[in-house]
């Protein structure tokens, strides 16, 4: 064949492909343009003609939402009024009472106080019932509360809550506190240094090296990083956490997406600050994101030994993009990867089974990866410790537990009389876990599985159809799903007794006695002091 003609083919071939992916985009903007018609036209037809009076922006903002709860949990919309709230509190004119709070039953609980703060000085608890602020009774501020609390510097505010029953009033001073992302580094015994680190916020790679540097001064031989609870933040301080201790240019992370643009890896780029240290880093289910990247990353590169439960899973990465009229929405835009090539996400939200069912990774399909020195990991959701203690909690009723307040109200109604004066000296008696089981099964704490949510809708629709027969295979299959639940429970006594200690403790001596309290007593803690000591038992891990 002539070189000529080889050439038109070429050309040939080059511009159907071009046509192709032309014709490609054509037909997915006619679809989108085709399907905004159809909204356009319900909305307007609904707000026109419907019998009642309708609200346009609750029916729009009702209709976005009811679309991305089809996709994944992270993928979020937004309002005007939603991202002007999260600019005031991002303000340095915000300040606040030193209080973390949560609708509880609808009513407005108080779940955590900061030391130091002017709620801790004036005497408010966890678990106090905020009623009224400023003269506004919380049943009618509706979501404006958070911006009742806040407001500027030195100013005050009236509240009226219930502690114990008993109703109390008080002037609080709103001040501006900077949360610490590292609220406990210390030495402890045999040169081991200890950082606790809750959160990935904009100075926590600052915070953590500061703390270092002062442990490396006290000559620290060996260092505990405390990863448990912490949900993750900024990925760049994660990148800057791991370069402490792993050499420049070397990667840590990297982003796939079926979007080119989104496809990102992040090196290293500075001098780490200790290469020989040994290190153990400490996770638990509730260790999500940017925490399992630093674990991930410090696994895969025989930089640490990572000891306790398997980590949440959550390896999707998200990116705010603006929207007419001040709104805005967070869409998922790729998926992070360790530097062996894992992926930590656990649920694959693009494959919902037909009954709605998020699909999980199945154990049996994970893939095998090689950590730097050839060691073998998986996938498969989440980060597996080296060193895995507790009971396996496939159910995730752990974080069921949590989710539903039970731990938070079993210590609440129990708990809360008599403060606690020595933590060295606490410890919970053999009959808390039977009474606890005994309460979280009375709550029928619900797994948030679609198993659960079909048995009693079915149920609802079996009582009002009068179908008594199939009433009672329902209720059967309930029975039977409680006892599951009772027997998963008994699979994580010792996590679900070291949640409730946790809870007391925080009562009486804020989140650095949480952890000054695991210093002392907590297995993955003890366990680490234990490889850290005996560092054959650390190297053995890693070779």
């Amino acid at each position: 064949m002539k070189k000529k003609n080889v050439k038109k083919i070429g050309i040939v071939v080059v511009a159907l492909t071009v046509m192709t992916s032309f014709s490609r985009y054509r037909v997915d903007f006619f679809e989108i343009a085709k399907q905004l018609e159809i909204y356009n036209t319900v909305f307007k037809e609904i707000n026109m003609g419907y019998v009642d009076e309708t609200n346009p922006a609750e029916l729009m903002e009702n209709g976005v939402k009811h679309m991305l709860e089809g996709l994944d949990p992270y993928t979020v919309y937004s309002s005007e009024q939603d991202v002007e709230n999260a600019k005031i509190f991002r303000s340095g004119a915000y300040a606040s009472l030193g209080v973390g709070l949560r609708f509880i039953e609808k009513k407005l609980i108080v779940t955590e106080v900061f030391k130091g703060s002017s709620a801790a000085q004036e005497g408010i608890k966890v678990g106090d019932e905020i009623t009224e602020i400023d003269g506004v009774r919380i049943s009618e501020s509706g979501s404006s509360v958070e911006l009742l609390l806040g407001g500027n510097r030195n100013s005050k505010v009236k509240l009226v809550y219930l502690q114990n029953g008993q109703e109390k009033k008080i002037l609080l001073q709103r001040e501006t506190a900077t949360k610490k992302a590292v609220p406990l580094y210390q030495m402890l015994e045999n040169n081991i240094g200890y950082i606790a680190l809750d959160r990935f916020s904009r100075n926590a790679s600052a915070e953590v090296e500061s703390a270092l540097k002062f442990l490396l001064i006290d000559e620290a031989q060996a260092l505990i990083l405390d990863l448990r609870n912490n949900p993750g933040g900024i990925l760049q301080e994660a990148v800057k956490i791991v370069n402490l201790f792993v050499p420049k240019n070397q990667l840590v992370v990297s982003t796939k997406s079926n979007i080119e643009k989104y496809n990102t890896r992040f090196f290293t780029q500075n001098q780490p600050l200790s290469l020989d240290i040994p290190v153990v880093v400490l996770i638990n289910e509730r260790s999500a994101s940017a925490s399992e990247i630093v674990a991930g990353a410090l696994q895969d590169l025989d930089r640490a030994v990572v000891v306790g439960q398997r980590s949440f899973g959550k390896g999707l990465v998200q990116q705010s993009k603006p929207l007419p009229y001040g709104a805005q929405v967070k869409i998922t835009i790729s998926r992070y990867y360790t530097p062996s090539g894992r992926c930590i996400q656990a649920l694959d939200y693009s494959e919902n089974l037909e009954s709605g069912v998020v699909r999980r990774i199945n154990s049996k399909n994970k893939s095998v990866f090689k950590t730097k020195k050839g060691r073998n990991v998986y996938d498969g959701g989440g980060v597996m410790p080296d060193i895995r203690l507790g009971g396996v909690d496939n159910l995730g009723v752990y974080n069921a537990l949590k989710k539903n307040n039970i731990i938070f109200d079993f210590v609440s109604k129990n708990y809360t009389s008599k403060p606690i004066e020595r933590m060295d000296q606490f410890e919970l008696n053999g009959s808390v876990f039977k009474d606890f089981k005994t309460y979280c099964l009375s709550k029928d704490f619900n797994l948030n599985t679609k198993t659960e949510l079909y048995l009693d809708q079915t149920l609802a629709a079996a009582k009002d159809e009068n179908l008594n027969t199939l009433k009672t295979f329902v209720l059967d299959a309930k029975s039977a799903l409680k006892k599951q639940k009772k027997d998963a429970v008994d699979q994580i006594k010792e996590q679900i007794l070291w949640g409730i200690s946790e809870e007391i403790i925080r009562r009486s001596f804020f989140k650095e006695g949480v952890y000054q309290y695991a210093l002392l007593k907590h297995p993955s803690v003890q366990k680490a002091k234990q490889i850290l000591t005996n560092l054959s038992d650390y190297y053995e891990v890693l070779k």
